[in-house]
């Protein structure tokens, strides 16, 4: 129920509207979101390099259904690519296939991902294919192994979702492959024929296929704010003599920035999402429909922060 009424309270646009006008509610989301525009975005990107931090880039928006649109979203990416090769930031970008008019037309989707990875390429950085629901995962995964690796092994990632049953396989495959992945629980809500229903069998198997990566994976991208999790991945690397070097944590803009700072002066290398657009109270309430529990996730981040900060 409770999910149904925040989905339900994301595409209200009165809503938006009345929230967009909320100081309290701007102030709320800004701490999770960069801002709304490239410049906040590329401000955002600063900030973390200062720190030792690097970052990805991520244009709110999914799931549309007009061409125009999605060609409006790659014109978006192109710019922020521009513009974090020209001021040399050490950021990437990371984009949801159904931004991109998978929707649409898949023609029209490998077309556009085609014009922001050749450009990725041609400023020798990086961009990262979210993965969405089960309903895309093959797809995505096609995509992805088909039509952008075998031309641009170095320049394009794809993200695996522990939480599906799947995953171990797929693991697999990315290392004979030597596929980039970014490995996350997935905050998806699936049925138990696909998905584990139980959060420690997401975690087992995290744990699992993140030591799988981290042995014989090209550098691994560890997408997770669970401490637990966190400090048996130092443990492992540690027993296994795996070089820092040889991956990055992964966390999202404004969740655990106390862990983040931690991990950067504990030598690791740490990425942090920064999720940025018109499109943001969209966005937080899906996240928090995909798993209400983030919900109190997030307003502990806040509260541990304001906590430390009185120490």
């Amino acid at each position: 129920m409770l999910r149904k009424t925040i989905l339900y309270l994301s595409d209200q646009p009165k809503i938006f509207r009345f929230v967009k006008r909320n100081r309290l509610a701007r102030g709320l989301a800004r701490r999770f979101v960069a801002g709304e525009t490239i410049d906040e975005a590329i401000e955002a990107v600063r900030q973390l390099n200062a720190t030792g931090a690097t970052a990805s880039l991520d244009v709110l928006g999914e799931s549309v259904y007009e061409e125009h649109e999605a060609q409006a979203t790659v014109e978006q990416y192109l710019m922020l690519l521009d513009r974090i090769h020209a001021e040399r930031l050490n950021s990437h970008v990371s984009l949801k296939l159904t931004a991109l008019g998978l929707d649409v037309r898949k023609e029209l989707c490998i077309s556009n991902l085609s014009r922001i990875v050749e450009r990725a390429a041609l400023q020798d950085t990086f961009v990262r294919i979210d993965m969405e629901g089960s309903d895309y995962t093959e797809v995505t995964l096609e995509i992805f192994e088909q039509y952008m690796r075998p031309s641009f092994p170095g320049n394009v990632g794809i993200v695996l979702q522990s939480a599906l049953r799947r995953t171990s396989q797929d693991v697999e495959n990315a290392i004979r492959s030597g596929a980039r992945v970014r490995l996350c629980k997935g905050a998806y809500k699936e049925p138990a024929s696909i998905a584990y229903p139980d959060k420690s069998d997401v975690d087992e198997a995290y744990v699992r296929q993140m030591k799988r990566l981290l042995e014989m994976g090209n550098y691994p991208g560890l997408a997770t704010h669970d401490e637990t999790i966190i400090t048996e991945a130092r443990k492992f690397i540690a027993e296994k003599g795996i070089s820092p070097d040889k991956f990055e944590f992964q966390m999202l803009h404004g969740i655990r920035r106390d862990l983040q700072e931690q991990l950067v002066r504990d030598g690791m290398n740490l990425r942090v999402y920064v999720p940025f657009g018109t499109q943001w109270y969209p966005y937080l309430m899906r996240r928090l429909a995909e798993r209400p529990a983030n919900l109190a996730f997030m307003t502990g981040s806040i509260v541990r922060e304001i906590v430390r900060g009185k120490r």
